[in-house]
C-alpha cells in the first residue's frame, strides 16, 4: 500500500512538473484582434477564428447577414449564428459555409429575427476556445479540430431549447436521423468550383432529439417532422429537452460523407467532453506558437506578437484529408477530381509572397515543402500556376508570384519539387494571358515583352505590373541560375531589369508610360490608382525588390535615395483619389496612420522601411521598423492599420519583431531591423535553436550599437537563412543613439542585382 502511495505521489509530482514545463502561449492571443472593421475603414478585416494551425475548416460567430463579407464586426451587439467559415477577407465571398444557432422559447428560423444580443464582457476569444453568453442566458462554446469542431450549447433551465442549422446562400441538403441524434448534409456555396462540388458534413449530438424538421431560408418556410430536404438554402432544426446542455461534434469533407464521418471519428471520436478538445487544441497551438519564444517585453508586446503569430499561422489552409490508411488525398478545386497527395488553398500571393510564406519557410519548412509541390500539382490540374486561390484560381490582383514562393523555397534548401517543371510552368505563365483575372498569366504580356514595360492607359495598373513582373522574372532567372539552366537564365536575364523602363529621372519616380514612350501627363505622386494598384507613386517607387542598388544608381546615389526615403515620412499625408473617384479605405488608413505618405495598411510599401540598409543608414531602418510596430499594431479589435490579408500584415510584424524582414524573397536573406524583445528563441524543425539576444532592448534602446554572431563580430545589415538553420546566437548590443558608422561596407549590404 505504501509503495502504491509513493508511486502515486511521484506520478503526480512528475505530471505537475511536465505541466509546469509547458508554456502557455495561447493566453496571449486575442482572436478579436482587427475585428472592428467596416467597408469604409479597416482595422484588420478579421473575424474571431477558432481553428487549428492551417486548419481545413474554421469556426466563427456571425454578426452579418448570410453572404455579407463582414461576417463579424466588433461594434455590433447581436449574433445570428456560428459558422463553419473559410473566408480570406471581407472583400471575398466565403465558401462551404453552414451555421448553427441556438434559441429558447420559440423556434425562429429567419436570420434577422433569430439574432441574440450579447456583450463583449461575456465573450472569450482564443484560438482553441470561443465562448459567448447571450442576454437570453444561452451559452455557446466552440473548440476546433483540423476538419471540424466540438461545440456546446447550454440552455437556461426550464426553457424550450432549439438549434437551427442554416444552409447559407446557395444549394444545400440535410438529412436528420432522430434515433441516432445526428444530422448529415452538404453545402454548395462559393465561387469557382466545378459543377456538382459539395462539402459534406456530419453533426452528432450527445443529447436526444425531441422534435425536428427542415426549412428553407429564402421564404423561411418550416416543414415540421420532415427528415430530408435538398435545394436552395435548405436547413434543419432540432429541439432538445428544456434546459439541456448539448455537446455537438461536427466535421466536414470535400470528398464524401463517408470521409466526413471518418474525419469526425479520427479527430473528435475520443474526446468525451468539449474540455478534451479544448485542451488538445491548446496543446497544438502552444507547440505551434512555441516555435518562437519571446521574452523581456511588456504584456501588451507579448499579446501583439502572439496574436499576430496566430493570424500568420492560419493561411494557407490545408485542403487535403487523410484516408482510412492515413494517407493524404484531396478533392481538387482546379479539376474537380480526387488526387493523392497534399493541397493547400485560401491565399493571395500578391499579399503573402512578401512575408507570410518567407515566415513559413523558417518555422514551417516541412509544410512549406508540401506546399510548393502542391503548387505544381495545381498547375497540372488548372493549366496555370495559382495567383489567388480561393479555393480555386481567381487570378486576382497583379503579378505572377508563385515563382517567388518556388525560388525562395529552393534558395532556402526546401527542395521537394522539380525546379525544371517550376520554370516550365512559370514560362507558360509569363508568356501568356489566362482566361481569369489580371494575375492569371500576364496582363499586357505582348507589350511587356516587346516594349519592356506594360503601357498605360492601355492597361490599368500598368506600372505596378511592370515592377512586379520584373521581380518575378528575377526569381525565375535566379532559380534557373541555381540549377544551371542556361536557357531560362537567358530568357529572364534582361526583363528582370525592366523596372528601369518606368523610372522617370526628371521626377525621380516610377510613372505611367504609354506605348509610344510618353509619360502620363499631369503627374502627381500623391494620386492613387491609374498606373498603380491600391496606391500611388510614393508607394510603388520602392518595388524594385531584386535591385535596390540599381534603383539607388538611377536616383543619383545614396544621398538622393535616403532623402527620398525620409520624404515618405515627412510629406503631408494628403490624398488625391485619382481613378478611384473617391476615398477608399486604404487612403483613409494612410491618413489615420499620420506617417506622411507611408501606407502600411497595404502591402506595396511594407518593405520600404528596411531599404536604408542598402544606403549607408541602417540605423534608420532600426528606428522606423520599431516606430511602425509601436504606432500601428496592437492586440485589440483595432489592432491593424489596414487589411490583415491572409497573414501578410501579421507576418510583417512577426518577422520585424524578431529583428529582420524578407525584402527580397528568393535570395535566402533577411534584412535587419530592430527586435522588440530582449530575447527571442526560434525553435527550428531540425531540432536546433537560434537565439536573438538583445538584453538592453527597450522602447528607447532601438539602435544596434554592435553585434556578434556565434561570438564573432557581425557587421552585416542582413542575415542568411542558412545561418539561422545552423542554430546559434545573434547577440545585439542595443543603444539609445544610432551607430552612424556600422554596416557601411559593400559586403555589409543586402543583395542587389547591381553591384
Amino acid at each position: 500500500m505504501k509503495i502504491k502511495l509513493i508511486a502515486s505521489v511521484l506520478f503526480c509530482l512528475s505530471a505537475k512538473g511536465l505541466l509546469a514545463q509547458q508554456k502557455d502561449w495561447v493566453q496571449y492571443v486575442n482572436t478579436l484582434q482587427g475585428t472592428n472593421s467596416k467597408h469604409e475603414l479597416t482595422r484588420g478585416n478579421t473575424y474571431p477564428t477558432t481553428a487549428l494551425p492551417f486548419g481545413m475548416h474554421t469556426w466563427t460567430p456571425q454578426t452579418g447577414r448570410n453572404g455579407d463579407g463582414w461576417k463579424y464586426q466588433y461594434f455590433k451587439d447581436k449574433i445570428r449564428g456560428f459558422q463553419q467559415a473559410h473566408q480570406c477577407s471581407s472583400w471575398t465571398r466565403d465558401y462551404a459555409v453552414f451555421s448553427l444557432m441556438p434559441m429558447v422559447d420559440e423556434l425562429v428560423v429567419d436570420e434577422n429575427k433569430r439574432e441574440a444580443k450579447f456583450s463583449h464582457n461575456n465573450e472569450i476569444a482564443k484560438p482553441n476556445y470561443y465562448k459567448v453568453k447571450f442576454e437570453n442566458d444561452i451559452t455557446t462554446e466552440i473548440s476546433p479540430s483540423e476538419r471540424g469542431a466540438h461545440l456546446r450549447f447550454s440552455y437556461p433551465k426550464s426553457k424550450r431549447s432549439f438549434l437551427v442549422l442554416d444552409g447559407y446562400n446557395r444549394l444545400s441538403g440535410v438529412q436528420i436521423f432522430p434515433k441516432e441524434n445526428k444530422i448529415t448534409g452538404w453545402v454548395n456555396n462559393g465561387e469557382g468550383f466545378k459543377r456538382g462540388w459539395k462539402s459534406y458534413f456530419v453533426i452528432q449530438f450527445d443529447q436526444p432529439i425531441k422534435s425536428y424538421g427542415t426549412w428553407e431560408n429564402k421564404n423561411n418556410t418550416v416543414s415540421a417532422d420532415s427528415t430530408m430536404a435538398e435545394g436552395l438554402g435548405k436547413g434543419a432544426f432540432v429541439q432538445f429537452e428544456a434546459g439541456a446542455k448539448v455537446q455537438v461534434k461536427t466535421a466536414s469533407s470535400y470528398i464524401s460523407l463517408k470521409q466526413a464521418e471518418l474525419n469526425l471519428k479520427r479527430e473528435l471520436g475520443s474526446d468525451k467532453t468539449l474540455e478534451d478538445t479544448k485542451a488538445n487544441a491548446a496543446a497544438v497551438w502552444n507547440k505551434s506558437l512555441g516555435k518562437i519564444e519571446v521574452e523581456g517585453g511588456s504584456k501588451a508586446d507579448m499579446e501583439t506578437f502572439y496574436s499576430c503569430f496566430f493570424r500568420a499561422s492560419l493561411f494557407s489552409r490545408k485542403f487535403y484529408e487523410l484516408n482510412e490508411a492515413g494517407k493524404p488525398y484531396y478533392f481538387s478545386p482546379y479539376d474537380g477530381k480526387v488526387h493523392d497527395g497534399y493541397m493547400f488553398t485560401d491565399t493571395g500571393f500578391w499579399d503573402t509572397f512578401r512575408a507570410q510564406f518567407p515566415l513559413n519557410t523558417l518555422v514551417q519548412p516541412e509544410m512549406h515543402g508540401r506546399y510548393v509541390q502542391a503548387l505544381l500539382d495545381a498547375y497540372q490540374q488548372c493549366g496555370w500556376l495559382p495567383s489567388w486561390s480561393f479555393p480555386s484560381e481567381a487570378g486576382s490582383m497583379i503579378g505572377n508570384h508563385a515563382i517567388s514562393l518556388l525560388t525562395d523555397a529552393w534558395a532556402k534548401g526546401i527542395r521537394t519539387f522539380d525546379p525544371k517543371k517550376a520554370l516550365d510552368a512559370y514560362y507558360h505563365e509569363a508568356m501568356n494571358k489566362g482566361p481569369w483575372g489580371p494575375a492569371n498569366g500576364r496582363d499586357g504580356v505582348k507589350e511587356y515583352n516587346e516594349l519592356g514595360y506594360v503601357p498605360y492607359p492601355k492597361y490599368r495598373e500598368a506600372t505596378a505590373k511592370t515592377l512586379e513582373y520584373a521581380y518575378d522574372d528575377y526569381c525565375a532567372y535566379h532559380l534557373a541560375k541555381m540549377i544551371g539552366d542556361k536557357r531560362y537564365m537567358e530568357v529572364f536575364e534582361k526583363p528582370m531589369y525592366n523596372y528601369k523602363n518606368v523610372y522617370d529621372a526628371s521626377t525621380r519616380f516610377m510613372r505611367g508610360k504609354d506605348a509610344s514612350g510618353k509619360w502620363s501627363p499631369n503627374f502627381d505622386p500623391t494620386e492613387w490608382g491609374g498606373p498603380f494598384t491600391e496606391g500611388n507613386a510614393w508607394h510603388y517607387h520602392w518595388s524594385v525588390f531584386q535591385d535596390t542598388k540599381g534603383l539607388i544608381d538611377l536616383m543619383g546615389g545614396y544621398q538622393n535615395f535616403t532623402s527620398k526615403l525620409d520624404s515618405v515620412f515627412s510629406e503631408p499625408n494628403k490624398v488625391k483619389v485619382g481613378t478611384y473617384g473617391g476615398m477608399i479605405h486604404e487612403m483613409t488608413e494612410m491618413v489615420m496612420a499620420n506617417m506622411g505618405q507611408y501606407a502600411h495598411g497595404n502591402q506595396p510599401i511594407q518593405h520600404m522601411v528596411y531599404l536604408y540598409n542598402y544606403a549607408n543608414q541602417p540605423w534608420k531602418s532600426q528606428f522606423y521598423a520599431r516606430e511602425v510596430m509601436r504606432k500601428l499594431y496592437d492586440a485589440t479589435e483595432n489592432g491593424y492599420p489596414g487589411d490583415e490579408d491572409q497573414g501578410q500584415t501579421s507576418s510583417w510584424y512577426v518577422l520585424s519583431a524578431l529583428g529582420f524582414y524578407s525584402v527580397t524573397p528568393g535570395t535566402g536573406e533577411y534584412v535587419l531591423g530592430s527586435p522588440v524583445f530582449k530575447k527571442t528563441t526560434i525553435n527550428l524543425e531540425n531540432g536546433k535553436k537560434f537565439v536573438i539576444d538583445a538584453a538592453a532592448n527597450d522602447a528607447n534602446h532601438v539602435y544596434i550599437k554592435s553585434a556578434t554572431l556565434n561570438g564573432k563580430n557581425f557587421t552585416k545589415n542582413f542575415i542568411n537563412h542558412s545561418d539561422l538553420l545552423k542554430g546559434g546566437l545573434l547577440k545585439l548590443e542595443m543603444n539609445v543613439k544610432p551607430s552612424l558608422n556600422r554596416g557601411l561596407l559593400a559586403e555589409d549590404k543586402p543583395f542587389s542585382l547591381s553591384k
